[in-house]
Order: C-alpha cells, then structure tokens, then sequence
C-alpha cells in the first residue's frame, strides 16, 4: 500500500514522519478524474484528529475535499495493527445511506474511491470542530441531541432486514473492535497502565477482571455483537464521530459499520451521554426520542452502554474526562451492574 500525502505518527516499525507530498497528492485525484486538470491545490493540511486514519483536507481556490487512507495500523497507535480495508467498507457503507435524503443531510458525500491505494474521497463540510468538548463540561444542546438521536433512529428503521445492507459485515473491524471492547478492559496482564491516567484505577479493573459473572456477561454480549443483526450500525456513535455546524450537527466516521443490533449503536450514546456527565434526565429524554421512531430491547442497549464505559474508563481509548477516581469508580459499579443484568 502507498501513502498519498505524510504520516503524522511514525510507523510500527519506527520510521520517521516525512513532509507533505502535495505534488503526489493533486496528481492521484487528477488521475481519478476527482480534480479537474487545471484545478490547482492550494493547501494539504490534517481534517481533524486521524485517530483511526489518516485524513488530509485538500484545498483548492474552488472547494475542499478530505482524503482518508487506512493504512495497516491505527493513526493514533501505530503499535496496534488494523485492517488498510476499512476505508472501502466506510465507502460502502456511504453507498447504502448515502442516497437517502433524510441520511445524507447529516453525511459528507462519497466522491470516489480508490481500491489500490486504499482512500476514499469525501465532500469536505468545513472547518467544524467534533463534539468532544462534552468531555471537559460542555453540553449538547438539546436540539443538537435530538438531531443525533432522530438521525441514528432514521438509520436504523430505513435499513432494518435490508438485504443490500446484511451483505455488510466488516468482519475485520468487528474483530479489532471485540477485542478492545470486550477482551482487553478486563483482561489481567493487558499491560495499560491505568495509575498513570488515574491513580488507583489499575486497583479498581484489577478486582472488576476478577469478577467472574462480569467477565462471562461482557464476553457473551461479545458473541451478540459478532453474531447476526438486523439493521445497519454506524459502530461507532460517539461524540468524536459528531461535527458541528450552522445547520446542527453532522455525522462521520462510520469505518466500524455493519449490519448489526442497533442495541449496539443506541448503547454507545448511552454510555457517552453519561461519561459526558449529561443528567440522568437528558439521557432518558434521548432514549424516549429514539423510542418514539424505532424499536429497541432497552435491557439489551443498557447493557452494550455497560461495556463501552468500562471500555472508555479501563480500556486504550482514554476519554479527556474530568473525572477523579471516585466519578470513575461510581461510572464503572453501575456499567458492572448493567452489564451482569443482561449477561
């Protein structure tokens, strides 16, 4: 696989980051017809963070693109290795929503897709900031909210026993995901140093990963996940796969999509709607929303939002949380418990 553009993290095996490669670039999306001949590029810079992928914003005097390219590890954990197809099942997964209106009004627009490389090109929607600010004490507007749930719902009623849709099964993320999902946290020896983002934390999924009803209950809601769905899943819902802008907020990133419970989606905003420290009211009031346009097993979802939050709390991907130890410890016994109900 080549690189289109610089490598902002140096590679598994210790490479050094290299400059931008514009020339290279503008010259890939001519070839593809995705730039015009005499469109000059005037900017290649990073769109937003890259956690999973390398993304570029290409700037001409006309318009912006981004360009995303999964390479064979995670952008921002260049030690963890993961599958360089992603980025065509994303393009897939913008084939099937991407058509429907009352989708694609909060999507980027599939330009085009490179196999070889692999890349995929998409409508750029500016220079808006994802929603992670959540983390640090800000709140979702409610509007905002309820466009999140009502788009989510949409997703999931539009493609429930869709036959194009069951065809994708993103076997390869799902088996990266699983494991930093349901494996890893709980795993003794995982080799995460926890102390070091809270102290007393390793003590807490020392003696979570001890519990032996938990661990069977985490690892049978892993074999739901893995197993035969119903609907089409973003996969990975959260408040850095939100943008915001003038016209509410967007929605990005779907690489960890399948056909899967929507259980799954609904209990990812769940879990982050807590760690976010939203009120117990505004998460039930977001439930409701979503209730109102699509079925759900509410049990079930509370228990996928179990995991996702001993995930985020004990797992590699560390939230900016302003938590202490005893928020964490509190997140964490009622997650524990939601998890054994379902399990």
């Amino acid at each position: 696989m080549t690189d289109v553009a610089f490598r902002r993290n140096p590679t598994p095996d210790g490479a050094a980051a290299h400059a931008p490669a514009w020339e290279g670039i503008r010259d890939c999306l001519r070839r593809r017809g995705w730039l015009a001949a005499d469109e000059p590029v005037t900017r290649v810079e990073p769109a937003g963070p890259g956690n999973m992928n390398l993304v570029l914003r290409v700037t001409t005097p006309e318009r912006s693109l981004v360009v995303k390219q999964g390479r064979p590890f995670v952008e921002k954990y260049p030690h963890i290795p993961a599958p360089p197809e992603r980025t065509l099942v994303e393009a897939e997964w913008y084939r099937l929503a991407g058509p429907r209106p009352e989708l694609a009004a909060r999507l980027p627009r599939l330009v085009g897709v490179d196999e070889e490389l692999p890349l995929l090109v998409l409508s750029d929607l500016g220079p808006a900031s994802d929603l992670v600010g959540v983390y640090a004490g800000e709140r979702l507007a409610d509007d905002d909210l309820e466009a999140l749930v009502n788009w989510l719902a949409t997703l999931h009623d539009a493609f429930r026993h869709d036959e194009r849709a069951r065809g994708l099964t993103n076997p390869a993320m799902r088996r990266l995901n699983h494991e930093h999902l349901f494996e890893v946290p709980l795993r003794p020896g995982n080799g995460l140093d926890l102390d070091a983002v809270t102290p007393g934390l390793a003590g807490v999924a020392g003696r979570l990963g001890a519990d032996p009803r938990l661990v069977a209950a985490t690892l049978a809601l892993g074999e739901l996940y893995l197993g035969e769905g119903t609907t089409l899943l973003h996969g990975d819902y959260h408040p850095g796969s939100w943008l915001a802008g003038p016209e509410g907020p967007s929605v990005i990133d779907p690489e960890f999509g399948f056909y899967g419970r929507p259980e799954i989606d609904v209990g990812a905003l769940l879990a982050h709607l807590e760690l976010s420290a939203h009120p117990d009211a505004v998460v039930e009031v977001a439930l409701d929303h979503y209730l109102e346009r699509a079925a759900l097993d509410v049990e079930l979802a509370w228990g996928f939002a179990g995991v996702e939050t001993i995930r985020r709390l004990l797992g590699v991907a560390q939230l900016p949380l302003a938590t202490d130890l005893d928020g964490k410890v509190a997140l964490l016994q009622l997650a524990a418990n939601r998890v054994r109900a379902v399990g």
